[in-house]
């Protein structure tokens, strides 16, 4: 089987949409991330908003913390989005020849999109949990990539994995919701066209709304789960004391889901959703109008690079 042009195209464009979305909206990441991690009683909480976390870097003399963990994110999320992108468009390519049909259907397109996404959690999971205990690390005192990982073993890098395979429901929901929005809007757009027109795409502010739109459904619908998989993955108060670290503790779906209702009732579940929407939203929303934006100028790259590989190589072998 040849080499699947469209496909890694798709996954270039996505993966740079990824690095560029996760870079600028890093600090509030960050913020939103340690803000989860917090669970304690009413009256005892550290962060009671989220802008006390933003507010704690500034009067410490730390702003620059607020970027702890950006190299480990950024290469998990270049990745992730890189094998997303690359499988999901992969495996509706694959699905249409086998099927000979020509649309996708909803139920389909969340399969493929889950199954997609199951392989990007198993692949990233180590960064994905080294970043976060970077992020929830005390300013100033974030540790290495290499050391967090090793600090404990390596099946510590694996902490959340479960949850994490739960959650591939949350891009299928998302891009599935997208794809669909994405298909009905260009098919109108191209009916207005004419058939005899060049093919149309999404502006980047239609883009913005629907990927807008998309994200705050899945993100709604999956919350809890993600908080309790930021708890599990934090890095742990004693890591960030002078004297010998205990040993870490291994923390377990039941016993986060525990502690949150014992000290914040079940509104606990839903501990800054708010930012959470804020977060994924504009990130999800920039990630897809980079995407559309550069998917063309990819592919062309992509082509020009294949013409030049061919050229070369048949003046080689006629040499």
């Amino acid at each position: 089987m040849g080499v699947d042009l469209e496909s890694i195209s798709e996954a270039t464009s996505g993966a740079i949409g990824s690095l560029l979305s996760t870079t600028i909206l890093y600090p509030l990441d960050t913020c939103k991330t340690r803000y989860q991690a917090e669970a304690r009683a009413h009256g005892q909480q550290k962060y009671r908003n989220l802008s006390d976390v933003f507010w704690e870097a500034i009067s410490t003399g730390q702003v620059v913390s607020l970027y702890q963990g950006l190299g480990t994110k950024n290469l998990q999320s270049f990745i992730s989005q890189f094998v997303y992108f690359y499988g999901y468009s992969y495996f509706k390519r694959l699905y249409t020849e086998k099927s000979g049909k020509k649309s996708i259907g909803t139920t389909a397109n969340l399969v493929i999109a889950a199954a997609a996404g199951a392989c990007t959690a198993i692949v990233t999971q180590p960064l994905d949990t080294a970043s976060s205990r970077m992020q929830t690390s005390a300013f100033g005192k974030s540790k290495g990539l290499w050391q967090t990982l090793t600090d404990g073993d390596w099946s510590d890098a694996f902490d959340g994995l479960g949850i994490s395979l739960l959650l591939t429901s949350n891009p299928a929901i998302q891009y599935t919701v997208f794809d669909q929005l994405k298909r009905r809007l260009l098919k109108e757009k191209q009916d207005q066209a004419g058939k005899g027109s060049s093919p149309v795409a999404l502006s980047a502010f239609t883009a913005f709304v629907l990927g807008a739109v998309s994200k705050s459904i899945a993100t709604c619908l999956t919350y809890p789960a993600i908080r309790c998989k930021v708890m599990i993955q934090a890095a742990d108060p004693n890591d960030n004391e002078t004297e010998k670290a205990r040993p870490r503790t291994r923390k377990t779906m039941a016993g986060v889901s525990y502690a949150i209702f014992k000290r914040e009732g079940i509104l606990g579940f839903f501990k800054g959703l708010h930012a959470q929407i804020l977060k994924t939203v504009l990130s999800s929303a920039l990630l897809l109008m980079i995407k559309e934006k550069i998917t063309r100028t990819t592919w062309v790259l992509i082509l020009a690079i294949r013409r030049y590989l061919l050229l070369t190589g048949g003046r080689l072998k006629s040499a």
